[in-house]
């Protein structure tokens, strides 16, 4: 009897898939991508566009649903490969930093993140490395960035490890049970399930935005002294 977190796997005629759509995604890819996703956007610096938020809560929801719908998911595999994922992505991002060093972010042309490292630079220094590596969780893109900077900021491994799986089982477990808790208190919630992952979306960008206003009225303080 196949493991599920195998049996999710799809056919090759169904890997046409858009990076950026949680439920496409979770559609090509089933469980085990969840893990790769997790992976390539906390340690990797080219996976900063993928949509980690939405993926969780869009998980979580289809967990919820019932066992013969379309799509369902295993909320047990689910969690497993989320926190695998989360937690390996931000160590190996780290482990990046400190042996490439700075030249590892500055070979970067994308705007994005030379301003999410500037934004996780900031975290860092305002909140001590405890809180800045669990809060980055939290905020696309930082999350990205901030792993690879700690490494090249030399946070010492011990911390790092102790609060990046602090943070990451917050994070992962967290955002997944708050789809599950959805999909389940709501009668049929797979007729609601691409309005909803649209809403999550949004949200998740919400601290984006918020940044890019911040970074904007800085430049104009800055520029009119």
């Amino acid at each position: 009897m196949p493991l599920p977190l195998l049996a999710a796997a799809p056919p090759l005629t169904a890997l046409a898939v858009n990076p950026l759509d949680a439920h496409s995604l979770l559609a090509t890819f089933g469980t085990l991508g969840i893990a790769f996703v997790l992976f390539a956007e906390t340690g990797l610096l080219i996976g900063f566009f993928l949509p980690g938020d939405s993926l969780l809560f869009t998980a979580g929801l289809l967990c919820a649903g019932s066992a013969t719908a379309p799509g369902h998911l295993s909320l047990p595999w689910v969690l497993l490969a989320a926190v695998t994922g989360a937690l390996a992505g931000a160590q190996t991002g780290y482990l990046l930093g400190r042996r490439a060093g700075p030249a590892l972010l500055a070979r970067t042309r994308s705007r994005k993140i030379a301003e999410g490292a500037a934004r996780a630079g900031e975290i860092l220094e305002r909140y001590g490395h405890a809180k800045a590596i669990v809060l980055a969780r939290f905020l696309p893109i930082v999350r990205t960035v901030l792993n690879p900077l700690a490494g090249v900021l030399d946070v010492p491994a011990r911390t790092f490890a102790l609060w990046q799986v602090l943070g990451g089982l917050l994070w992962t477990v967290g955002v997944t049970l708050a789809g599950y808790g959805l999909g389940a208190s709501v009668p049929s919630i797979d007729r609601y399930l691409l309005p909803i992952i649209a809403l999550v979306v949004v949200v998740s960008l919400i601290p984006v935005v918020l940044e890019v206003r911040r970074a904007r009225r800085t430049r104009r303080v800055e520029g009119g002294v």
